[in-house]
């Protein structure tokens, strides 16, 4: 099925394939609402345009056009902006394109799923654009009256996604008896019991691990009694963006959100800077980032899917920016098969390092060595799985060397990233939902790719190093930049411009050498970090050391 967009040359519409995400979702504990996956899926079922400006807007209450009020924010490009044009209590996005499906294909149209907006609504409708070769716009309605509306800019207003004509008309709904069904019955009843039994075993025990508190037969696509079922069941849906006539993939990138962006209050004399040449250092770098902080090209972490080499050599390698890639390990049967009995299975009792005893330290990152303890992997697997510290075992980059030979049975089920690294052999880290990486940096430049389980990191830009209170080697005195007490201690680290960065199963990040970062796992983890990039990565050689 063809989707393609006609644009005039000055049209620039800012179109994307839709994102799973929703700051709502990413607010409730534990980030539960994502265990809905026919909720993340409707999320990502579709593209979506982004507004090409920030505004607000307010309706009084009339039904003519005038009775809308729209602002729009200062310094905006003269692009084409939203207006009201119907009246009723309407606002009108004008689409710069002209959307063609194939023959016998419409577009339903509308507002982004589950993004509710207080005090206004999208207008849903069905076009067909196999045909029609006229634009449309999309509209919103408000709800009351007297009420502001913020739209930010690259918000989504606009959600589509083709429908085949006559699939709807041709469909003969009927309500029958379950009796008519005698093995939908059985096991709908089967889960109905064992959902009730799931229930009471987690009131009973209040399991600590959110994995462990939901039952994850639907996500994972199998039925009552174990068996799989439909082959092409989605866990995530990851649409191809649109491509242009070079064959680019158009990249509006969704921007991962700003985490921490108060205003800097410091001084330079509260920053011990030492020289007038050091002010002006730490200046420059204040305004190279300020610079960048104006493009949503260049001022964030980018979302990303089917980038080129030449692509993420030119806009984030050699520019020294992080990004998410999507979409590159989808075919890896790692994403399929591990979960802890898998590995467990397949690794056996061969013995692994790892870094324990974790918990008694405040600072096991930096004295490594003394934290290495060896065991077989099945009593490790059994360690991280059991309730308890969860942060006091786990397999490190750092324990690489010493685990390369027992957990080479894992490569079978991993593929290449020959599009970004010479070799695609990286180090491992396995360990339980609560595993804590603090604030650092790295010496290299850096690939993770996240297999299993999810991921929160904060990044921090090198040029907010001045706020992070950086004594020794590649460590900051802030170990988390989320815990009050330490920013009552450290107050400069509460103004420093850092980036949420989440990471799930298929999604590979960047971190470039001297970006700050901590990372917490919300669940059973496993990710590997890559070095041996195509191009150099040298930088720890002339790293002054903490004695230079």
């Amino acid at each position: 099925m063809e989707l393609t967009c006609y644009t005039y040359d000055r049209w620039d519409p800012r179109i994307r394939a839709a994102s799973g995400k929703r700051d709502w979702m990413d607010e409730t504990p534990e980030r539960f609402a994502y265990r809905c996956l026919p909720l993340a899926i409707a999320n990502a079922h579709g593209w979506e345009i982004l507004s090409p400006c920030g505004f607000r807007a307010r309706w009084n209450g009339g039904q003519g056009a005038e009775a809308v009020e729209i602002e729009i924010d200062e310094g905006t490009a003269h692009q084409r902006l939203p207006i009201s044009l119907f009246g009723q209590g309407t606002i009108t996005f004008h689409v710069e394109g002209i959307l063609r499906t194939s023959e016998g294909w419409n577009l339903w149209v509308g507002g982004p799923p589950n993004a509710a907006k207080d005090g206004i609504a999208p207008l849903g409708g069905v076009i067909e654009t196999d045909w029609s070769p006229y634009s449309f716009t999309m509209n919103w309605r408000f709800t009351r009256p007297d009420h502001w509306v913020r739209f930010e800019e690259n918000e989504p207003f606009c959600f589509f996604f083709p429908v085949q004509r006559s699939a709807l008309a041709n469909i003969e709904p009927q309500i029958r008896p379950i009796e008519e069904a005698p093995e939908l019955k059985a096991e709908f009843e089967e889960w109905d019991r064992s959902r009730t039994a799931f229930q009471k075993w987690v009131e009973e025990t209040k399991p600590s691990a959110p994995a462990e508190k939901w039952q994850k037969l639907y996500y994972r696509g199998i039925r009552p009694g174990g068996k799989k079922g439909a082959a092409d069941h989605d866990t995530k849906l990851r649409l191809k963006g649109f491509r242009t006539p070079d064959g680019t993939e158009l990249e509006t990138a969704e921007m991962c959100p700003v985490a921490h962006h108060a205003p800097a209050t410091a001084t330079a004399q509260d920053t011990d800077v030492s020289s007038m040449t050091l002010q002006r250092r730490e200046w420059l770098l204040d305004v190279e980032e300020g610079q960048r902080a104006l493009s949503p090209r260049t001022g964030g972490v980018a979302r990303v899917r089917g980038i080129s080499s030449e692509t993420f050599l030119d806009q984030y390698y050699a520019p020294g920016r992080p990004v998410v890639i999507e979409g590159e390990m989808d075919r890896w049967a790692a994403l399929e098969r591990w979960n802890p009995g898998y590995l467990r299975d397949l690794i056996g009792s061969a013995e692994v390092e790892f870094q324990g005893g974790r918990t008694g330290s405040a600072n096991f990152e930096l004295y490594k060595d003394n934290h290495r303890q060896v065991m077989p992997f099945d009593g490790f697997v059994d360690l991280i799985t059991a309730r308890g510290r969860p942060n006091d075992a786990y397999i490190t980059a750092y324990n690489s060397g010493s685990n390369r030979t027992a957990l080479a049975p894992l490569r079978g089920d991993l593929g290449q990233l020959d599009r970004y690294l010479a070799s695609s052999d990286g180090m491992a880290w396995i360990g339980a939902g609560g595993t804590f990486t603090p604030l650092h940096f790295d010496l290299t430049n850096n690939l993770l790719a996240q297999i299993v389980g999810h991921k929160q990191l904060i990044l921090v830009p090198p040029s907010e190093t001045r706020k992070l209170y950086h004594r020794q080697h590649v460590f900051s005195d802030v170990r988390d930049l989320t815990d009050p007490e330490q920013l009552l201690k450290y107050p400069l680290a509460e103004s420093a411009r850092a980036f949420d960065v989440d990471l799930g199963p298929g999604d590979l990040l960047y971190i470039p050498v001297g970006w700050w970062h901590q990372v917490v796992s919300l669940d059973f983890s496993v990710m590997f970090t890559h070095t041996d990039f195509l191009w150099p990565n040298e930088a720890y050689q002339s790293f002054p050391s903490d004695q230079t």
